[in-house]
């Protein structure tokens, strides 16, 4: 900084500028080139150093802590594969004051406008190729122009509905479009937890600055979503690729906020020229369709045929005029870097006006004056595919900076252009503004870049007030994008006057109902059946190693007979014993993450982390754990954690169709465990100490000291886990409750009549019901868990095919 501002802020008690050293040509978001903090953000500062650098660290790490609690990840894809990373918040946000943000509002407003018009007639008349605008063969040439959508009209009356825009500030002070998000936009929801994990730790100074508030953004979008959806007897719904797309999580998260359906291809089916989701309940129609994947992927009838993820014959709802997609196929197309060339001209044409918000200047090489202008002019063009979707920044396989290329990579690039240059675009070199970041108790200025989201209401477009700016690791601008390590930093429109507190939350004065949660798509309900059996499966298998370990410590002979016995009863099931932590139990609580994680919208973050929380113990324990003593120990611990989790689902979870299939799964798997647990354990010849252990195994062994005055033995032990039924552990406490969540699931038979599914529990209740402990032999005992392993496919059959 500048030495007079060295004096301005002496006094105070942490001065957070002494380092701060913008760079010579290079706009500051927080101080003009005298070095002085720009209005907007004098108050901030001030506030951060009054704070101190060892509360402000303990503020950002605040903010951490609650994106780890709240599991907010990115997927980054690299070399090794996907992995997902911890959400990288920069702690200090980007302050932008309101009457800029009403001009940058205007000129995106514009944009939208244009690129609607644009879309419009590209898939319409054509009147802009016609006319020479545009060249016919760079968009024909586009893997983002659908021709099977040549001609529809959306039922909406609007192809575009939600759009992102990638803004930058250039050397001259103005905010220039490096990219446009027409596609499937990402990020509103990463926005959302920005501002959430920001105002955590920076809530009083939040609650001073008359920051305007997200939440009014999403509540207009959420209501004109299901405004397009009112009459038409549908449901609104987000189409996602899957849990392995890099923001899935937005996705989940989005749904959750706003109350949508999350569903992927396989969830739906067209039947009859309608779109439908194959849901518990059977077909329902889907009307809204706000797609989070790319619009080639999402028909492999008439789009791409290797898809899938998409759903087959999606394309003919939407030309029949039964489903809006958000946004229309075929919209990506406005991602196309070379159309940054045409539209200044597309503007004039359509609407007779200049941009308000410039793009990044750039030519197409297809055309002989533009092409002879980037060749004459390379040292200082990016040049790049002319049919990328990708910002520049983020395109490092195929986007090279002309001046940093040596003598042989320029004349072969020159060679390039001039043979095939409607590849090829050359676009000014963009020197991004910088923002604050905190490193190591001092802020130091930083590369960054604005993301700004804009929706469709009955109103006209809104503009979200804020965004997420991307901000760069180091000076280096290519590190903005995400996958390359950049990190989110909040971004907050500040006003001189205090601001409406929105939320969507209704208010004390507006009317309601309470509305029953909306039917249950059979993918979903399948993960949490088996979310539900996998949870059981791992807790019956620490207790059987427990029990294992206890007695290897105690007797130090794995020889002993019932130890064998023991080996040889888990080996079919991929459990070894010599092994603390065996990879069979590792694999069964994997699986559990794998369900919980394809239905992330239904599952509550405190849940999500308690599962995580499971997880990352077994795979550490796996590492440092020996048999016996310590294998026991290791055992308890991870029953109480899976305590812990099933107790937060059946304290929680809202007792609708979804947690009955949790519920079923459980119960099955728990029912098919003690069964076959039982037949190996109570036959004649089962080596000494076997019904000991079963109690122990069963978690009986106070009840059978309490209920029966005798030591235990083969009958005993058989009435009090298969036949008592106010024992929870016990296969009659099974059955009870599967007959009766059973019962309360969804009819497949028609009014009055029972499913297959019902009619088999009550046959199987009442049998086990009426038996002796005489009756359960050990052939007994496995028929018993087969009969109740087949409740599972009579379910699989009425409710997940």
């Amino acid at each position: 900084m500048a030495k007079g501002n060295h004096e301005k802020i002496r006094g105070r008690p942490h001065n957070l500028l002494e380092h701060y050293q913008p760079i010579d040509g290079v706009v500051d978001e927080m101080v003009d080139a005298s070095g002085n903090p720009r209005p907007v953000w004098t108050n901030f500062i001030e506030a951060l150093e009054n704070l101190g650098p060892e509360k402000l660290a303990q503020r950002f790490a605040r903010a951490d802590q609650y994106l780890r609690d709240a599991g907010v990840y990115y997927r980054v894809y690299d070399k090794a594969g996907a992995n997902e990373r911890e959400w990288p918040l920069a702690h200090v946000p980007l302050l932008i004051e309101e009457q800029e943000w009403a001009d940058i509002s205007a000129g995106l407003v514009q944009r939208a406008e244009l690129f609607e018009e644009t879309i419009a007639d590209i898939y319409g008349p054509n009147r802009l190729i016609e006319k020479g605008i545009l060249p016919a063969g760079l968009i024909a040439a586009s893997p983002e122009y659908l021709r099977p959508v040549v001609g529809i009209r959306p039922a909406s009356g609007h192809f575009l509905h939600f759009c992102a825009f990638e803004l930058g500030r250039g050397p001259d002070g103005r905010w220039w479009v490096l990219g446009d998000r027409t596609q499937a936009p990402s990020g509103a929801g990463f926005a959302l937890e920005n501002r959430v994990a920001t105002t955590r730790a920076l809530s009083d100074i939040y609650g001073e600055m008359h920051v305007h508030r997200l939440a009014g953004f999403f509540r207009r979008f959420r209501d004109a979503l299901n405004g397009m959806a009112k009459g038409s007897g549908g449901r609104v719904a987000i189409l996602t690729p899957g849990p392995l797309n890099e923001t899935y999580y937005e996705h989940a998260y989005i749904a959750r906020y706003l109350g949508i359906m999350l569903l992927e291809g396989e969830d739906l089916t067209v039947s009859g020229g309608r779109l439908m989701v194959r849901t518990v309940s059977g077909l329902m129609p889907v009307s809204v369709l706000w797609r989070r994947l790319d619009a080639a992927f999402a028909d492999p009838l008439e789009l791409r045929p290797d898809s899938q993820i998409g759903t087959p014959g999606l394309v003919e709802a939407i030309r029949r005029g039964a489903v809006s997609a958000v946004n229309a196929l075929g919209s990506g197309l406005m991602e196309t870097r070379a159309l940054f060339a045409f539209l200044p001209k597309i503007s004039r044409e359509l609407r007779n006006e200049e941009l308000l918000l410039p793009s990044v200047a750039t030519w197409w090489c297809g055309r002989d004056t533009e092409r002879a202008h980037v060749l004459a002019n390379i040292d200082r063009m990016v040049i790049g595919p002319a049919l990328s979707t990708r910002l520049a920044f983020e395109d490092d396989e195929s986007t090279r900076l002309g001046s940093a290329l040596s003598a042989g990579e320029r004349a072969e690039l020159i060679a390039q252009i001039e043979r095939d240059g409607g590849d090829f675009v050359g676009q000014e070199a963009v020197t991004l503004s910088t923002t604050p970041v905190y490193v190591g108790g001092w802020l130091e200025p930083r590369p960054a870049s604005l993301r700004v989201y804009l929706a469709r209401t009955p109103e006209g477009w809104t503009v979200m007030p804020g965004g997420f700016a991307r901000v760069g690791f180091s000076l280096d601008p290519t590190a903005l994008a995400m996958q390359r390590g950049g990190q989110a930093a909040d971004v907050w429109v500040v006003s001189d006057r205090p601001v409406e507190r929105e939320t969507l939350l209704p208010q004390e004065h507006d009317s309601f109902t309470r509305s029953m949660p909306g039917s249950l798509p059979s993918r979903s309900a399948e993960n949490l059946t088996w979310l539900g059996r996998y949870i059981e499966r791992s807790e019956d298998t620490v207790r059987i190693l427990r029990a294992y370990h206890v007695r290897l410590a105690e007797a130090s002979d794995p020889d002993m007979p019932l130890l064998a016995d023991i080996r040889d009863y888990l080996e079919p099931f991929g459990i070894d014993t010599a092994t603390a932590i065996p990879l069979g139990l590792i694999g069964t609580l994997d699986s559990a993450v794998y369900s919980a994680g394809q239905i992330r919208d239904r599952f509550s973050p405190d849940g999500w982390l308690a599962l995580k929380d499971l997880s990352k113990t077994i795979h550490q324990f796996a590492t440092t754990v020996a048999p016996g003593d310590d294998a026991t120990r290791a055992m308890t611990v991870i029953l109480r954690k899976l305590a812990g989790f099933s107790g937060l689902l059946h304290e929680n979870m809202y007792r609708f169709t979804g947690w009955r299939f949790l519920e079923i799964g459980r119960r099955l798997e728990r029912g098919i465990q003690i069964a076959r647990t039982l037949a190996r354990l109570t036959r004649a010849a089962a080596p000494d100490g076997a019904l000991d252990m079963m109690l122990e195994i069963g978690d009986s062994v106070m009840t059978h000291r309490r209920q029966y005055p005798v030591q235990a033995g083969r009958r005993t032990v058989i009435d009090l886990l298969v036949l008592d039924p106010l024992n929870p552990r016990s296969i009659l406490f099974q059955l009870e409750r599967l007959k009766a969540e059973i019962a309360l699931l969804p009819s497949v038979g028609g009014e009055g009549h029972m499913s297959p599914a019902a009619k088999e529990i009550l046959q199987l209740n009442t049998a086990i019901a009426i038996k002796e402990p005489s009756d359960m032999t050990a052939k007994a005992l496995d028929d018993l868990a087969d009969e109740i392993g087949g409740l599972y496919n009579s379910l699989a059959k009425a409710y997940f095919g």
